[in-house]
């Protein structure tokens, strides 16, 4: 599975800090070490012929990040923006990024031990391989994402382009 359920070997209780999100109407956490910061969302310049869950560039602080929309890239239904809409800047592998939410709520611990596998519904409706696990608290489920994982490496490497020659090749 992944590092989360075995670290180091040890058994003794470990406590993950997520950044809860939501898309579609679902709630997902992703480790907060991944997220560099939380914005609103400013204008996006849209790219001709760029994959549909590709929104655009924006411009930070003069960075040019790539901004994703991660219901499109689940197959999820696609909410309109909104007053509580947010970019998550996140480092996926090397690269930022920016990605579309329908909202951010919290920040909150989560111990591994109330983490399990997804089960085989979760993993069918998105992708199992950038599922890490599904957090339990209390009567609320949280689908926890691998970041990295998200995108292939073919598509890391086109997303990375965007900072430099503005598209993606079709």
């Amino acid at each position: 599975m992944s590092e989360l359920f075995s670290k180091n070997g040890s058994s003794s209780e470990e406590l993950l800090q997520l950044v809860i999100c939501q898309l579609s109407n679902e709630e997902f956490g992703i480790e907060i070490s991944k997220v560099q910061e939380i914005i609103r969302i400013p204008d996006i310049t849209s790219l001709p012929q760029a994959p549909c869950y590709i929104e655009g560039i924006i411009n930070l602080r003069g960075s040019i990040i790539p901004v994703i929309n991660l219901a499109l890239r689940f197959n999820l239904p696609r909410e309109e923006l909104d007053e509580r809409s947010r970019i998550m800047v996140v480092e996926i592998d090397n690269m930022v990024a920016g990605i579309v939410v329908d909202a951010v709520t919290e920040v909150m611990r989560i111990s591994t031990e109330d983490i399990d596998p997804a089960p085989e519904i979760i993993a069918s409706k998105v992708s199992e391989r950038y599922i890490q696990g599904v957090g339990k608290i209390d009567k609320r489920l949280l689908i926890l994402l691998d970041i990295d994982k998200v995108f292939t490496e073919e598509q890391k490497m086109n997303i990375s382009r965007l900072e430099h020659a503005g598209c993606i090749p079709a």
